[in-house]
């Protein structure tokens, strides 16, 4: 894939799938330590870790557990625009 087009859904689901995977493991969370505190199902975790298939509700709830809620914040936040010139910013 080219770098300057947009990664498309399922590379996306399986980049989350694999942080999330590694942040439990960094945190030394089993999945069923961490399906007990997040309130999400060990089967819905299993789910996620192998397939990337997760409700947002659960998504987040993990998130926050796993201590990168946060992260979520900047999702369809409007970005600054970036002139190439002074002639675009006078407009």
């Amino acid at each position: 894939m080219l770098s300057f087009l947009p990664k498309e859904p399922h590379h996306i689901i399986e980049e989350l799938r694999t942080k999330f995977k590694d942040r439990r493991r960094t945190l030394g969370y089993t999945q069923k330590e961490l399906s007990l505190r997040s309130g999400v199902s060990l089967g819905s975790l299993k789910r996620f870790e192998h397939s990337g298939d997760i409700s947002l509700d659960s998504l987040l709830k993990l998130a926050f557990i796993l201590e990168c809620l946060g992260d979520f914040e900047g999702v369809c936040t409007p970005k600054e625009k970036v002139y190439g010139s002074l002639e675009e910013v006078l407009g």
